[in-house]
């Protein structure tokens, strides 16, 4: 009885140690969640602020383009430097948009291990039931250690 007594709480302050360590994974992994929805965000700012000013510049462009002679804008803007502006601006938007995506997947990744780690630790209603059970035993195991003294402290008693 005391050898099943001691590995119950061993085995109880194990699953108590587990839902310790469980719990602050995923606070971590919340406060990283958050911190990565944060970047996101902002990227996905950054990423429409990029967009917007080269849809002004395209515009911008066009209205240059029906205003202005050729030859005029072509004296004040070098095209194939713009040309090269915009292809980095097109590789740097390429850029970013993978960046987001690389995150998006890291992130359902972290997701999917976090589901997973919680999934092999034990139901909550597993929890409840192995707690309820491992109560009445403590509790019969202590019912009976006390029947059994009051048993033997009543041996030694002379009427």
């Amino acid at each position: 009885d005391q050898e099943l007594r001691e590995h119950m709480e061993m085995k109880f302050l194990q699953m108590q140690r587990d839902y310790e360590k469980l719990s602050f994974i995923s606070g971590s992994l919340q406060k990283d969640s958050q911190q990565k929805q944060k970047a996101i965000e902002m990227l996905f700012q950054s990423l429409e602020k990029l967009q917007k000013e080269k849809a002004d510049e395209q515009d911008m462009l066009a209205a240059m383009d029906m205003k202005a002679d050729k030859a005029a804008l072509g004296s004040k803007v070098n095209c194939s430097q713009f040309e090269e502006n915009m292809e980095q601006l097109d590789e740097r938007m390429q850029e970013l948009q993978s960046q987001i995506s690389g995150q998006k997947q890291h992130w359902d990744k972290v997701q999917q291990q976090f589901s997973d780690a919680m999934e092999e630790k034990l139901d909550r209603l597993e929890l409840k039931a192995f707690r309820k059970r491992l109560e009445d035993s403590w509790n019969r195991n202590i019912e009976e250690l006390e029947r059994r003294m009051m048993g033997d402290s009543g041996a030694g008693i002379k009427k």
